[in-house]
């Protein structure tokens, strides 16, 4: 079985509603979910004039690939009604692999781990509360470590502790 992080967030619409949705999909198409962190609120990315995200990270075990995860993924968003538009837009939801067992792949359209998880605070905060020791392959670090030393100086608010 392997172990596969994914975060899931989004700014627009029913935000919590959302990510229930998107949890639904997940566990009926992806895999088990074994593990989930607590919501975060936090500022929008980049653009700062756009609503504030949620942001949870899921532990789900699975038997498919990172290719299949990434097609199952990718048609959520659309099935939620995700368009993307421009590079940190507005959404309803978004869904990233995070990391895909230890495994370090650089592929044209799938890079895993995250590429920017390292600079991420609303990433990093809900990993470090369920996978505080999970080392980093690539920076051979623990998520622990690697939040006490981010530079992301977005604020990441507790919304609501996991269940």
């Amino acid at each position: 079985m392997n172990s596969v992080y994914l975060s899931i967030g989004g700014n627009l619409g029913n935000r919590i509603e959302n990510l229930a949705i998107a949890r639904s999909f997940i566990k009926d198409e992806v895999g088990s979910i074994v593990m989930s962190s607590s919501v975060y609120e936090t500022g929008s990315w980049g653009i700062k004039s756009q609503p504030d995200f949620l942001n949870q990270v899921l532990l789900v075990k699975t038997k498919l690939s990172p290719h299949k995860i990434m097609q199952l993924i990718l048609s959520i968003e659309n099935k939620m009604g995700r368009i993307r538009t421009y590079k940190n837009a507005s959404r309803i939801i978004d869904i990233d692999i995070l990391f895909f067992n230890d495994e370090i792949i650089n592929l044209p359209n799938l890079t895993i781990p995250h590429p920017e998880l390292q600079n991420r605070k609303f990433l990093l905060t809900p990993l470090n509360e369920i996978a505080a020791d999970l080392i980093h392959p690539v920076f051979n670090q623990s998520m622990r470590n690697l939040l006490s030393t981010s530079k992301d100086m977005l604020e990441v608010r507790l919304l609501s502790k996991s269940s």
